[in-house]
């Protein structure tokens, strides 16, 4: 028996519920519900491409403020929109909230998009309509002496909490197999190296091109817009999809759209 939320007026670890366009991957330009959840495994940097642009629920994780009450409220108030985009910091991490979300979804006929770094395998009463799949490669790893969002300085300890469980091959695995689609979406730094791993990768899992997203490292309108350039390039020379970020092109760092 999956695990269920019981109590609806029980804050849970959600920072942000919020009606939005999915602005990343295959479903692109759909009108959705964002339920944000906070905690995760990793503490991704990208080096000129920034750090994790929703740091606040990863690096420096806040307290979550919202309850599942909250969450029915806004589906309530806008009966039009029929997806949910859950993502984090790492919503796999609350295996009950997430069960209990296809709950929600299946009497209300919503399709959920889970977006996932892979870290954990988690069943649910009823299938994910859409994995987002974006495990972290070796470019994600934050280096020493670094300073976060919030002003610490990365030393040792940091970067082994990154990388204690930033690829997990077995789980992703499951969830291929369990859920009922799913697409890869990878962040691409623009180097060969980066592009490799991902490749790599792509052929260990036996993804279809058809089904890798490539999204631009940036966590910022400014580092972005040039990255649009080189990934433009490289999906039409290699075969994939491109996928933008273009909530960050739109609303730059603004959080909570």
């Amino acid at each position: 028996m999956n695990k269920r939320i019981t109590d609806y007026n029980k804050i849970l670890p959600v920072l942000e519920v919020y009606r939005c366009v999915q602005s990343e991957g295959s479903r692109f330009g759909r009108p959705t519900i964002a339920v944000r959840t906070t905690g995760c495994t990793h503490r991704c940097y990208f080096g000129e491409g920034g750090w994790c642009d929703s740091w606040y629920t990863s690096i420096h994780p806040e307290k979550g403020t919202f309850c599942f009450n909250d969450i029915i409220k806004i589906y309530d108030e806008n009966p039009q929109v029929k997806e949910m985009m859950l993502t984090g910091g790492s919503p796999t991490m609350h295996p009950a909230l997430v069960n209990e979300l296809t709950h929600f979804a299946n009497e209300r006929n919503i399709l959920i998009t889970i977006e996932t770094e892979g870290s954990h395998y988690i069943e649910t009463d009823f299938p994910i309509g859409l994995l987002s799949l974006s495990p972290k490669f070796s470019n994600s790893v934050p280096i020493v002496g670094a300073v976060t969002p919030g002003g610490k300085v990365v030393d040792e300890k940091f970067v082994k909490l990154h990388n204690r469980k930033r690829m997990n091959t077995d789980a992703i695995k499951q969830m291929i197999t369990f859920h009922s689609d799913y697409h890869f979406k990878p962040v691409w730094d623009g180097t060969e190296e980066n592009l490799k791993e991902i490749e790599d990768y792509r052929v260990k899992l036996n993804i279809p091109k058809h089904k890798t997203y490539i999204m631009p490292a940036g966590d910022t309108r400014k580092s972005l817009i040039p990255m649009y350039v080189k990934v433009f390039e490289m999906v039409a020379e290699h075969g994939y999809n491109m996928t933008g970020r273009d909530h960050i092109i739109a609303y730059d760092t603004e959080r909570g759209v």
